[in-house]
This record gives C-alpha cells, sequence and structure tokens, in this order.
C-alpha cells in the first residue's frame, strides 16, 4: 500500500523535472499545429463615436406597420442562418396559423444585390450580407421598418464559374455586439454591431492558401465560446480553424485532409461534452469528405466517418442534425442518401442505418416525435417530401405535393419542389423554391397541406424563412419571372391577433 508514503521534496522536485518534457509533449500534442501567418490589426470603437439612427434610403420600400406583438408571446433573436437553435426551429409563439390568399401582410421590401444568404436579428438589430456590383455589403437594418443604421463595404472579385449567383453564400453571425461575416472569397470580417465599425479583418484565402471551392466560400461561420470556427480546406490540411472572437488571431487549427464543403459546423453536446460538428467535402480530386468529430477547445480529431458521393462534381451541404443517444443524421444527394451515426465511448462514430432515398441537397431535416421530415432530391424534378423513423431508418411516407395556382388567369400546377422547413409555434412552416408559403400539417401518417400562398414567382428561393419577434423575413434571390419584382428581403407580419 502506498497512499500514506511521503516522497521527500528533492525527490519530488527531481521527478518533476523528469517528467515535464513527457507533460509538455502530451500538451503540446492538443495545442495547434498551425501558426498564425497574418494576424489582423485590431480597431476599437472610440468611446466617442455617434451610434447612427434608422434612416429610409432608396433601395426600402415601406408598406404597413405590423400588429403589435400579441400579449404573452415568446420572441427570440435569430443569431444565425438556422436559428436560435442551430436545427430550423424557433421557440417564438402566437404566430398566424392562417392568412388571405395573397399571403401574409408585407411591412417592408428592401431590393438586394446577388447572393443566398438570409438575414440575422439580434439587439433590435437585423443584419443583411450581399453583394452589390463590385462590393459585398453588410447592412444593419431597423427590424420593424427596414430602415438602415449603417453600411460597410469592401471590393470582391469573384464570378461564379457554374453560373450561379456571383454573391456571397455564408450568412452573417451576430455575438456579444459584434457581426461576422465570410465572404465568397475566404474574406473573414468582424464589425461592431452599434456603429458598423471595422474591428478586425482577414483575407483568409492570401494568408492560408485556400483551396478552390466549387462555388466560393459558403460555409457559415460559428461563434463558439469566444471563438469564430471556420471550416477551411486551406494547405497542409488545414481543415477547420477557430480564430479569436475579439482579436481575429488564429487560436487552433484542425488537421485533416478533407476540404470544406457548404454545410456549416455547429456545436452540439454528444457523450457529455460539447463537440463540434462538420460535413467536410469540397472541390477535391477524388471525391473526399465526411463527418468531423472535433473538440472545439483545442481542434482536435477524435473521428472523421466518410460520407460523399462518388463523382467529383458533388458537394455535401446539408448541415448535421442531432437526435438522441448521440447520434448524429448527415446526408447527399447524388448518390449516397442519407446515414445516421453515433458517437460511441471511444469517441468514435458507428453506423447505424441507411436511407439511401433520403438525402438533401442543402435544406436541413426537422424533427418531431422520433420522426424526421425534409424534402429530399437533387433536382427540381426528383424533389419530394419524406418521413423517416429516427429508431430504424424506416420510411414512414413520401409525398409529392401538388396544388392550383392562378398564373395571371391561368391555372398551372405547383409544387415546393427542393422546399425549406420551419418549426415554429407548434407548427411547421414550408418555403418552396419557387416562392411558395404554407404550412404543413405533418405527422408520421402522413402530411397535410393547411394553408398555401404564392407570395412571388422566383426561382432559387433556398433560405430557410427567417422569425423573429413575429415578423418573418423571406428573401428572393432572383428577379420574379413574368415580368414581377427584382431580388428582394421580405418582411412579412406573422402576429397572431387582430
Amino acid at each position: 500500500m502506498m497512499n500514506n508514503v511521503k516522497i521527500p521534496f528533492y525527490l519530488g522536485f527531481a521527478m518533476s523535472c523528469m517528467l515535464a518534457p513527457l507533460l509538455q509533449g502530451q500538451e503540446s500534442q492538443q495545442k495547434s499545429v498551425f501558426s498564425d501567418p497574418k494576424p489582423p490589426e485590431v480597431f476599437t470603437v472610440p468611446a466617442d463615436a455617434n451610434i447612427p439612427a434608422a434612416k429610409a434610403f432608396e433601395r426600402l420600400k415601406y408598406h404597413a406597420a405590423p400588429k403589435a406583438l400579441p400579449e404573452g408571446a415568446v420572441t427570440q433573436d435569430w443569431k444565425r442562418f438556422l436559428g436560435p437553435n442551430d436545427d430550423a426551429t424557433t421557440g417564438e409563439t402566437k404566430l398566424l396559423a392562417t392568412w388571405p390568399k395573397s399571403g401574409p401582410k408585407v411591412v417592408w421590401e428592401m431590393q438586394k444585390g446577388t447572393g443566398y444568404t438570409s438575414p440575422v436579428i439580434a439587439g433590435g438589430r437585423l443584419v443583411y450580407f450581399h453583394r452589390i456590383e463590385d462590393e459585398e455589403v453588410i447592412e444593419c437594418l431597423e427590424p420593424e421598418t427596414g430602415k438602415r443604421y449603417w453600411s460597410f463595404s469592401y471590393p470582391v472579385e469573384y464570378r461564379d464559374r457554374y453560373g450561379y449567383s456571383n454573391g456571397p453564400r455564408a450568412s452573417a453571425v451576430i455575438s456579444e455586439g459584434k457581426v461576422y461575416t465570410l465572404g465568397v472569397r475566404s474574406v473573414l470580417t468582424c464589425l461592431d454591431l452599434k456603429t458598423g465599425t471595422k474591428l478586425w479583418q482577414r483575407d483568409l484565402a492570401a494568408e492560408f492558401d485556400i483551396a478552390d471551392y466549387f462555388f466560393g466560400h459558403g460555409s457559415c461561420p460559428l461563434v463558439y465560446d469566444g471563438k469564430v470556427i471556420v471550416s477551411m480546406g486551406a494547405a497542409n490540411d488545414l481543415a477547420m480553424a477557430a480564430f479569436d472572437q475579439h482579436s481575429g488571431k488564429l487560436v487552433w487549427g484542425s488537421k485533416h485532409e478533407w476540404h470544406a464543403s457548404y454545410s456549416s459546423p455547429l456545436v452540439k453536446t454528444l457523450r457529455g461534452k460539447p463537440r463540434l460538428l462538420v460535413l467536410m467535402g469540397g472541390d477535391t480530386k477524388p471525391p473526399t469528405g465526411g463527418l468531423l468529430c472535433i473538440d472545439p477547445d483545442n481542434g482536435e480529431v477524435f473521428d472523421a466517418f466518410p460520407w460523399r458521393a462518388d463523382m467529383y462534381t458533388s458537394v455535401n451541404a446539408t448541415t448535421p442534425v442531432v437526435v438522441e443517444k448521440d447520434q448524429v443524421y448527415i446526408s447527399e444527394c447524388y448518390v449516397s442518401g442519407g446515414v445516421m451515426v453515433q458517437l460511441d465511448e471511444n469517441l468514435k462514430w458507428k453506423e447505424v442505418w441507411k436511407a439511401p432515398e433520403f438525402g438533401m441537397h442543402w435544406t436541413t431535416p426537422v424533427q418531431q416525435d422520433g420522426y424526421l421530415y425534409a424534402y429530399r432530391g437533387r433536382n427540381e424534378p426528383d424533389a419530394w417530401l419524406a418521413c423517416y423513423e429516427i429508431a430504424s431508418g424506416k420510411e414512414m411516407w413520401q409525398e409529392d405535393l401538388l396544388w392550383q395556382v392562378d398564373m395571371g388567369g391561368r391555372e398551372s400546377k405547383m409544387k415546393m419542389l427542393r422546399g425549406s422547413i420551419l418549426k415554429a409555434d407548434g407548427r411547421f412552416y414550408s418555403l418552396g423554391e419557387l416562392g411558395s408559403f404554407g404550412i404543413l400539417d405533418l405527422s408520421s401518417k402522413g402530411v397535410e397541406l393547411k394553408e398555401v400562398s404564392q407570395l412571388f414567382m422566383a426561382r432559387s428561393t433556398w433560405s430557410l424563412p427567417v422569425v423573429s419577434q413575429g415578423l418573418m423575413y423571406i428573401v428572393q434571390h432572383e428577379p420574379g419571372q413574368m415580368g414581377g419584382a427584382g431580388r428582394r428581403v421580405i418582411c412579412y407580419d406573422l402576429r397572431a391577433g387582430e
């Protein structure tokens, strides 16, 4: 028995000297093996800085004031593109369950530039990131009126090689009074939310030698525990990087050969601790990618689960969905479809079940009562709504929703196609990629389309609706067909009541 043995001071000191190199070696393995090539210059907001007032501007059209918030309504900020829970759900209550055939009442609309981003909202400010002519533009608006507090811009050179939009793909993020954006050419920017002052900025592509992307840099940054976490795909197998939220300096890097995809990272609790999850898979030959599980404190990669179509022109774009029992659902839409994996006690992924027909292009499945619901499919013709049981992977049903719409005096059939689903106030709101908006009654037994309106007719309506303070924001990314309106951010009144 050695419990009560006392070690002399001089012997303890000698042992500590002998063990120090070993302990240092272990500690160094947890530290980032990547150095910061060019820490950014950091600016501060002057103590006497003027906080701009919200003002109308030429691209804004105001329609009518929204109703007052219903008494007792629960509201939440929307700080990141998939909402307060990073899963296409919000705790907002007392929202509309019915509306006129034309749709909910429009409060205001803003003409926008190119890009596929959605608004973010916090602290009574709405931030939208897009491209106007040859500049990436970050604008801060008053959520209820659309009036602008400030605008910040910088030059950008990018032309999409496949003919899609030339604007940014990653929505802004708001955290601790700061705004973070990641541009299509990998420019990472930090601004002060109240004044629009630039606090720091980095050109990640130039500094870290980031590999080419199919459609530009498009994975949304994640702000977690004082760090801005970015999918990279840079030289020397720098797969992920974390930058200090306030200084922009590199904190850690994750070493892995997979490149950044269009899926955004998130942190969820698995095996009792926070784990950083990201679905990788970029422009590589041969195509590689899959799900990484990473320690968000130091960037250590615990395990990698390969999941990528065996074809060069394919991307991983949906966000992982965490369900019960430390399980995660990931999918791609080109070949393999979806798979449920589980993180075991050794922090290694193991396959639970596969669903070859349940692969999403970019939308995020929503879950309720042990089931996943999503619009699956790669292209418009092969997209339909489906329900899968989480425990078994069994397909419960699939439905290709169809209804009639008036197309200028001519009745035409309409579908949601590759739609998005938002869960809010105990119901499912659905936005189709041509501007159709409705409410779905979803269960494991089937689906009923309870409400539907054609808000506009425009392609590429791919961003999830944003809901905050009872107002809904939908982005029309392309000009309307048949002489409709141009690209817009539209605010609708979704508040229930008189």
